[in-house]
């Protein structure tokens, strides 16, 4: 068996090791958690949207992933020593936006109906996820540094990544990041949603400029490519 075929087929088994760790369905375990008991009942049918949307995107990304680029799905598994303390406290502070994101839209969309969306918010909201998952499965396909958190990979070989999305904009996979908090609410039905997922964006943001000022700074070549390829997360913008 040639290491093409070898590397597929360890890709395969790494997929069976991570769907039996249930270590990608944790997202939607606490989407359900804080959903149902906000909105008061489990007969929600957008609160069931949103987690069989987040489970299809799921179901499509980690075959591919593991088939073509198994490496950066092992590598995003793990604990790694070294990330930046900027990144601990973005972590945290996502987590509790995400909490708070999904309890508003619980109770909002779920139990009082504060806000009213129309019919079409749902397929909206589904078709931006769904268009958002393009750069985020593209990253992931081509930058096998793409760990969970900030750090510099010095045991890892950790160079410049140029190739694929990285020719448009330098942190891709934020930019997808993005686009899913803007389609989220509209398939949840929950306009007051768009407050913590405003802040969610904006905690984006901040981590995309903390992380690409430690890139400049801390990994050889990146400032050059950071001429080249200018913007960060908007071409022409930013």
């Amino acid at each position: 068996m040639n290491s093409v075929h070898t590397q597929r087929w360890n890709g395969w088994t790494l997929l069976a090791e991570v769907i039996g760790r249930l270590r990608l369905l944790v997202a939607l375990l606490l989407y359900a958690v804080v959903l149902f008991p906000a909105a008061g009942r489990l007969d929600w049918d957008r609160g069931w949207l949103m987690i069989a949307v987040f489970a299809a995107v799921i179901l499509v990304n980690a075959p591919i992933v593991a088939w073509r680029n198994p490496e950066v799905l092992r590598e995003r598994l793990k604990t790694h020593h070294g990330t930046k303390p900027f990144d601990r406290f973005f972590a945290l502070a996502y987590l509790v936006v995400t909490i708070v994101f999904l309890a508003v839209a619980g109770l909002d969309a779920g139990r009082f109906g504060w806000s009213s969306v129309p019919d079409w918010s749902a397929p909206a909201g589904i078709l931006l996820v769904a268009l958002s998952d393009i750069p985020v499965l593209w990253a992931m396909l081509t930058n096998r540094h793409l760990e969970t958190t900030v750090r510099i990979q010095s045991d890892r070989g950790h160079g410049v990544v140029t190739t694929g999305p990285y020719r448009f904009v330098r942190h891709p996979m934020y930019v997808g990041m993005v686009i899913q908090q803007i389609g989220a609410p509209l398939i949840l039905g929950s306009l007051w949603s768009y407050v913590p997922a405003a802040v969610m964006i904006a905690l984006l943001i901040w981590r995309t400029a903390r992380e690409d000022e430690t890139l400049r700074r801390e990994l050889e070549g990146y400032e050059e490519y950071a001429r080249t390829t200018r913007y960060r997360l908007v071409p022409g913008v930013w």
